[in-house]
């Protein structure tokens, strides 16, 4: 009954000595709470997010854990409440070995996002839950008779695993006359007793030190984060060192682990106290976060060692511009694209966090003939997708050279730029262009040449031109049709058409060839030319012809119609002027001969009859078929000549070729008709003269 009374006052002086512990290790940065052993399982112990000040709803995003050190885990925190509860029953006597009149169990809660650590320590008071036991049930003791009242015997002790006001408070011996027994109690707070006769002694007792505690490290003040851009020599923590231990096992040393590769140092500032200090410029792209390990040791034999984890985040500033992989940028385009079509992703790359690494890209204006290089392409601000706005022609335009520029977000704003060369490539889009021989579109070209040629006589050129380049603009040359593959031949790469035999009586007197123009491309584009070649018997040299040269004059309309009207009526009187004349001279004509048609290809031999006097010709003459020939004897007496004039011969008819000495001329030639000839020739000199004047 007495038992259940004082329960309820010791649960609540629990209570209390727990919020106590909490506020006070809350000012040393050290979180304390006490509890007694054995409470049941899902116990409440403390409220964390309201002693940490945590917001609850923050425990499950930054994954609150509890890391309990060099023990078990025996609670655990409700992420839903934030309370710290009893994961399963403690027992003192097992956490604690020692028979120390505290005991503690040290955890850590660890909140991620950002990382923040807070120290705990839960204090397990003890219950009175062990029964005294001693280590023999029977002790055994001689005595002489003649031992002194006041010696001493000493007993074997009881033990309790309990400590404190629940360890062995006493001894009690059954009755005896001649003994009573002396309880002593330890610097533990054991008790130790010894079997005594009457008498007095006075004990004096020293207690010697041992290294049985660890050294403790403790952070008055820390920073979670700085800037990359910190200056050396800011403060970044203030740690305090101490040890329970007295003489030299109570003398510690603090030291970085691993210093030689941190920009950090510690600075002692008092007894016991040190500072964590920026040793070397940070940069956050080089190492973004520390995990800084304090380890603090004693002198004692063996020394103790503990250590403790700051962990500092680097925060970013912008102090890196944006990046391109390379300086200068290649782009090949074929020509004849479609507008929009992506070109390249040109990114680049900014080693900053967050708004100091959002880059937009930029085309920086450049004008080209009076263009914009914005209206020829575009790029998307975000990803640098490069477009082309427009369709490019080869034969116009052949590259583009310009800048890009990545800008990021930060303050203030990093930029870089790159060089862009876009190249055009030909693709084989024109066709060739036969240029030589000229014709009217869709024409056939006619060209003459004499049966008589030669072998390997040039007939004619072709020559075809590609406004394309490289192999799109080499151009060969080849015979589609022909009416006789064995006549004429076809250089490819020259155009030329080239006789490959002499003529034969056989050989049609029209020849027809198609050639074509083709270039190297793929697919190869072509284009053909009809070219239509006649044999004649012979073709009038050039220096039989009269050529009258052109003269060009560049007029005015009104001129040219002056002109044209003077030359017309001037045109229309000469017309007149001469058909009086022949009207006026005209005399009986001489008969035409019509020689009958010989067979093809026939040769009239000499001495044959061309007059119905049967004037005899010294040469031979050449008649073609179908051919008719008139000549017109005009005999001046003086000079004995003889004067042949031949028609001018439509295309395609024969052609009639004598020759007449001097000596023979027709015998009806007389003086009368010179003279009435001379007298004509006299009237129209005069006619013109008269028109020349006027």
């Amino acid at each position: 009954m007495m038992a259940l009374i004082i329960a309820p006052l010791r649960i609540r002086l629990t209570v209390g000595v727990c919020a106590f512990m909490a506020l006070w290790g809350f000012a040393l940065s050290i979180t304390r709470y006490s509890i007694p052993e054995e409470m049941e399982e899902g116990s409440f112990v403390a409220n964390l997010a309201t002693d940490l000040s945590l917001d609850v709803r923050s425990l499950v995003e930054r994954r609150a854990k509890l890391d309990v050190i060099q023990s078990k885990n025996y609670l655990d925190i409700n992420k839903d409440t934030g309370e710290l509860v009893i994961r399963e029953k403690i027992d003192r006597e097992n956490v604690c070995m020692t028979k120390a009149t505290s005991c503690f169990l040290k955890m850590d809660v660890i909140l991620e996002n950002p990382i923040r650590i807070f120290n705990i320590e839960l204090e397990i008071m003890d219950i009175n839950d062990n029964a005294p036991v001693f280590r023999r049930r029977t002790m055994h003791l001689d005595i002489s008779e003649a031992t002194p009242p006041g010696e001493r015997f000493s007993l074997t002790n009881a033990v309790d695993a309990d400590v404190g006001a629940n360890s062995i408070k006493t001894y009690y011996l059954s009755e005896s006359k001649y003994f009573n027994i002396d309880i002593q109690t330890g610097s533990d707070g054991s008790k130790y007793v010894d079997l005594v006769l009457s008498g007095l002694c006075k004990v004096m007792v020293s207690i010697t030190d041992l290294n049985d505690n660890y050294p403790e490290v403790t952070i008055k003040s820390m920073k979670s984060s700085v800037v990359e851009n910190v200056a050396v020599g800011t403060l970044i923590a203030v740690v305090s060192v101490s040890d329970r231990d007295s003489g030299v096992n109570g003398k510690v040393e603090l030291t970085l682990s691993q210093q030689e590769t941190l920009p950090f140092l510690l600075n002692k500032s008092s007894e016991g106290y040190f500072e964590l200090l920026v040793s070397k410029p940070l940069d956050r792209e080089i190492v973004n976060k520390y995990d800084i390990i304090l380890k603090v040791k004693d002198r004692g034999s063996p020394p103790l060692t503990e250590t403790e984890t700051i962990t500092l985040e680097i925060l970013d500033i912008n102090d890196n511009a944006p990046m391109f992989s390379k300086s200068f940028y290649t782009i090949h385009v074929v020509e004849n694209n479609l507008p929009g079509a992506l070109l390249t992703s040109l990114s680049a790359f900014d080693p900053d966090l967050n708004e100091n690494q959002y880059l937009v890209y930029f085309i920086m204006e450049k004008e080209i003939v009076n263009t914009s290089m914005s209206m020829l392409f575009s790029i998307n601000p975000e990803n640098g997708d490069l477009y082309a706005l427009k369709t490019f022609d080869y034969e116009r335009e052949r590259d583009f050279l310009f800048h890009i520029e990545a800008r990021d977000s930060g303050v203030p704003p990093l930029s870089s730029n790159v060089t862009v060369h876009i190249i055009i490539l030909d693709q084989n889009d024109n066709t060739p262009q036969i240029v030589s021989p000229w014709r009217a579109q869709g024409s056939v070209i006619e060209e003459v040449i004499p049966r008589s040629t030669d072998k390997g006589h040039l007939v004619a050129k072709v020559i075809a031109i590609d406004a394309d380049s490289e192999q799109n603009a080499r151009v060969t040359y080849q015979l589609l049709q022909i009416t006789d593959a064995s006549l004429f031949s076809l250089d490819q790469y020259n155009g030329e058409i080239r006789t490959t035999r002499m003529f034969s009586y056989r050989d049609p007197r029209h020849q027809r060839l198609v050639i074509v123009a083709k270039d190297n491309g793929n697919p190869a584009l072509s284009a053909t030319v009809t070219i239509k070649i006649s044999t004649v018997e012979h073709v009038m040299s050039f220096s039989e012809t009269t050529e009258l040269p052109l003269e060009y004059d560049v007029f005015t309309d009104l001129n040219l119609y002056l002109v044209i009207g003077l030359g017309a009526v001037s045109f229309l009187l000469l017309i007149t002027i001469l058909v009086i004349i022949v009207l006026k001279c005209q005399k009986p004509k001489p008969k035409a001969i019509k020689i009958p048609p010989p067979n093809r290809n026939s040769v009239i031999s000499r001495n044959s009859v061309i007059s119905q006097r049967s004037s005899t010709i010294a040469d031979s003459t050449l008649i073609s078929s179908d051919a008719y020939w008139y000549s017109l004897f005009l005999a001046e007496t003086r000079k004995g000549k003889v004067v042949v004039r031949q028609p001018i011969i439509p295309k395609g008819a024969g052609y009639f070729v004598s020759s007449i000495p001097r000596s023979i001329g027709p015998s009806e030639t007389t003086d009368s008709r010179a003279s009435t000839l001379e007298v004509c020739i006299s009237e129209m000199l005069a006619w013109l003269s008269f028109i020349v004047n006027r």
